[in-house]
């Protein structure tokens, strides 16, 4: 009996394999070096996903992006001008503050991707370097001596029933936006947008308040991952989301969401965060070099898009 996969389900199903691979190859090591096998402990796997909920909460706004056939290389220093702002305002405004931050750059792109009709990498670029230029200005070149509020450390290091509140936090966004991609008409919308933009406006549907919409997204979880990220580390520091952003594309990619807009499930975007949390992990407890860690974590992902990528093709 043969069983049919669908070419949307095959990516999800690629990158589980991949997982089971990683968590395999990684207990093989440690068990012949160590004699244990912490990737198979709850309590390792929780704390990997708790610093796993920074990357996968960016994913989730990048994801937002890349449905429509756009990017946003501006997550890195919206994630630290949100931190930075939200730590120097402190109090009870902290937390408003970072997510008007993301609010207002996810504008500022939307308009300039869906209004003045600039290239979303040009675009995203610029605003990402002129967010950098703004924070250096705004502590003089000297790294922040402010500090995270308790409601910032007790998000992102504090447990709930043994589970952190970083994970119930990540866990929220993700419904947020599963229900906004599946439950509501701008969900629909992104989807034809992306497929076909110029015949979802003939549709009716006002594609440039849609492209601003998922601009808007994509800063607001990344004002959230600079909050989380603040608590977790105590203090925000320049350049703190610099890590995020090609993980947070590959997390997409591998999910299965096309590259080029239009396709792609959320859950496939859950799947490649672990997968490269996982795959980092396993680099880290194998004290790989940074070169080697570097090669290994781009051969992976190559693979990976050349195992599917020859069953997709690229529609105009």
């Amino acid at each position: 009996m043969r069983i049919s996969v669908s070419n949307e389900n095959k990516p999800i199903l690629i990158a589980s394999f991949f997982i089971v691979v990683i968590l395999l190859a990684g207990t093989v090591y440690t068990l012949s070096t160590a004699g244990t096998a912490p990737l198979l402990s709850p309590k390792y796997l929780l704390q990997q996903l708790q610093t796993g909920s920074f990357l996968g909460i960016c994913a989730a706004g990048m994801m937002m992006v890349i449905l429509l056939g756009h990017i946003d290389l501006s997550i890195p220093w919206t994630l630290t001008a949100a931190a930075m702002t939200a730590t120097a305002v402190g109090g009870e405004m902290a937390l408003p503050t970072a997510l008007a931050v993301g609010i207002a750059v996810g504008m500022l792109n939307g308009f300039g991707v869906a209004f003045l009709r600039i290239p979303s990498m040009i675009f995203t670029l610029g605003v990402d370097t002129v967010l950098r230029g703004l924070m250096v200005a705004q502590t003089g070149g000297f790294a922040p001596q402010d500090t995270a509020t308790p409601l910032m450390l007790f998000l992102a290091k504090d447990r709930i029933l043994g589970i952190p509140v970083a994970l119930f936090v990540w866990a929220a966004v993700s419904v947020f936006v599963i229900v906004i991609l599946t439950r509501t008409g701008f969900g629909r919308s992104i989807y034809a947008t992306g497929s076909r933009e110029g015949a979802a406006y003939l549709s009716g549907i006002r594609t440039r308040f849609v492209t601003m919409g998922a601009f808007v997204m994509s800063g607001l979880c990344a004002s959230v991952a600079g909050v989380l990220l603040a608590g977790y580390s105590a203090k925000a520091y320049q350049g703190m989301g610099n890590a995020f952003l090609l993980p947070a594309i590959a997390a997409v990619v591998l999910g299965g969401t096309h590259i080029l807009g239009g396709r792609g499930r959320y859950i496939g975007t859950l799947i490649g965060v672990i997968l490269i949390v996982l795959l980092n992990s396993v680099l880290s407890i194998m004290q790989m070099p940074e070169a080697g860690r570097q090669i290994i974590y781009g051969t992976v992902i190559i693979a990976m898009l050349l195992v599917y990528g020859r069953n997709q093709r690229i529609t105009s």
